[in-house]
């Protein structure tokens, strides 16, 4: 880390190559861990009490335990001082444990940390990788540091000219990307996959649905097979970082409206929202 602002439990860390992890973290060992992206904007930090009870489900489930006073005061510490816009990444592990998948008893490592916020182009071409998400996980739902997967697959799809890459799960159905939720049209509806599915349940595609909803936009959560995917005439991915993000191709066929009346409606009553309510 060489351009942002980082706290390692409890401290700010002055040098920002200075090491910080134990080799023995189980975050690092066996990616024991949780985290969470928050998006900055005007030095504060976006639906970060969504998020904050995310990161809490998510350790939950690996049975880590979260002090969230503790991190909050970590998030001001790191906001203090910065800039207009940054991505803020908080991060729990198991802490130091033996090698293997026993974890120890020395406590969690907690690290927050701002860098750059990337700038999304205006529309984003996605590829369906051969592999799929299991919906029946042990982490199904979990926002882990267990990333390998995402690591692969988003290397096929650049490799094939895509930015994001699609999963479906073991029903052959549509789940997730990599670090994003979809949403497509079906039928002349906007659906996107359901939890069931073993997506994760972003923060923007929560906002995405309770808003489109509250202004008369029905948005379904459906079970669909990814074939339902490819047939869609409009699509788009959703994503801390992203927010809403037209599909312009899947696996390079260019979608028929790209972006069509759903999906900008999405992205204006998102927009819109977003700008006036910093913590919804």
């Amino acid at each position: 880390m060489t351009d942002g602002t980082l706290w390692v439990n409890g401290q700010l860390v002055a040098d920002p190559t200075a090491p910080v992890v134990r080799a023995d973290d189980h975050g690092l060992v066996v990616g024991d861990g949780v985290f969470e992206t928050v998006e900055v904007n005007g030095g504060r930090p976006f639906a970060l009490t969504r998020h904050l009870r995310r990161l809490r489900d998510s350790a939950r489930g690996l049975a880590l335990d979260i002090d969230e006073p503790y991190i909050r005061s970590g998030v001001d510490a790191v906001l203090a001082g910065i800039g207009d816009r940054a991505r803020l990444r908080i991060t729990v592990t198991g802490g130091p444990s033996p090698y293997g998948s026993d974890r120890g008893g020395d406590g969690p490592t907690v690290l927050i940390a701002t860098g750059p916020l990337p700038d999304w182009p205006p529309t984003t071409d996605v590829a369906v990788v051969p592999w799929t998400r299991n919906e029946r996980s042990a982490t199904a739902g979990l926002k882990t540091t267990s990333y390998a997967d995402n690591v692969v697959a988003l290397r096929y799809a650049h490799d094939r000219g895509a930015a994001e890459a699609i999963f479906a799960n073991t029903r052959d159905e549509v789940c997730e990307g990599t670090g994003s939720n979809v949403f497509f049209e079906y039928d002349g509806a906007l659906v996107t996959p359901p939890l069931t599915s073993g997506c994760l349940a972003g923060i923007t595609r929560e906002l995405v649905i309770e808003w489109l909803r509250a202004d008369g936009v029905p948005v379904h959560e459906l079970a669909t097979p990814i074939a339902a995917f490819h047939r869609s005439r409009e699509a788009f991915i959703t994503s801390t970082t992203r927010g809403v993000q037209p599909i312009r191709a899947i696996d390079g066929a260019p979608l028929a409206d790209a972006p069509g009346a759903l999906t900008r409606r999405a992205a204006d009553v998102f927009a819109r929202r977003a700008a006036n309510e910093t913590d919804p």
